[in-house]
């Protein structure tokens, strides 16, 4: 395990085959709003930084000339490395960020920046921007407004940590974190049968580190949640994109 990695997140290096299978990647919507807010064009370089499996590296691809992809976890980065071959791979922290100064014209977090150590990751990402680049933060969260998703959130309050930031308090974890932010949201969904709903719910960090006992019966909750829909149902997500070009 990598000591590069946030605690709380080394969960998902013991899940991320799963992860690259049933997490969604992002709208072009709101990823094309974010290239345009943070100027990226086929001239920028772009880090993606804690990128996971890529989720977002591989959407940045046709959208820049080089993508850098840093990611504190093995497993994690192996999975990337395997999905999206064009783009630099590179393991290492937001905290300690593996790059000269002045090297990248933007820098982007897809479903990652509440993991960093903010004080740390800022500074590390204000040096290695260039004058004038910008900073696009952005996750798909479980639609809040869904009768299904508040069900699901309800089943898993009890294993949520102290602290972490939930769906409905991204918004205010960013503006917290900065004064000048511009948002974007898409909604979309994905229809999923029962046993894809139970492998995306056991995909979120916290409820892979849970007791095996108390993941089964959540496991087996959630699945009788889709069956009573008929088997299929509209997996329901709400983007939030988020961009700050004054990072200092």
């Amino acid at each position: 395990m990598s000591e590069l990695q946030h605690p709380d997140a080394r969960s998902f290096e013991d899940v991320a085959e799963l992860y690259e299978r049933v997490r969604p990647t992002y709208p072009d919507e709101a990823v094309d709003w974010l290239v345009e807010q943070l100027g990226i064009d086929r001239s920028s370089t772009v880090l993606d930084l804690g990128a996971g499996t890529g989720k977002l590296t591989r959407m940045l691809i046709p959208r820049a000339a080089r993508v850098i992809a840093v990611e504190p976890g093995p497993e994690m980065l192996a999975q990337l490395r395997g999905a999206v071959p064009e783009a630099e791979a590179v393991l290492g922290a937001a905290e300690a960020i593996p790059l000269g100064d002045d090297t990248v014209d933007a820098v982007v977090c897809g479903q990652s920046f509440h993991w960093f150590r903010t004080d740390e990751a800022l500074a590390e990402i204000q040096r290695v921007l260039r004058r004038g680049g910008g900073l696009g933060l952005i996750w798909n969260m479980r639609d809040p407004d869904d009768p299904l998703q508040q069900e699901i959130t309800a089943l898993l309050d009890p294993f949520v940590p102290t602290g972490r930031p939930t769906d409905e308090g991204v918004e205010a974890f960013v503006r917290r974190t900065f004064d000048e932010v511009e948002k974007h949201v898409v909604p979309f969904e994905q229809d999923l049968d029962a046993e894809t709903v139970v492998a995306r719910i056991g995909s979120i960090s916290f409820v892979v580190a849970a007791p095996d006992e108390k993941r089964e019966e959540l496991f087996r909750t959630v699945r009788g949640l889709a069956l009573n829909r008929g088997g299929s149902v509209p997996f329901r997500y709400r983007t939030e994109a988020y961009a700050i070009l004054n990072v200092a």
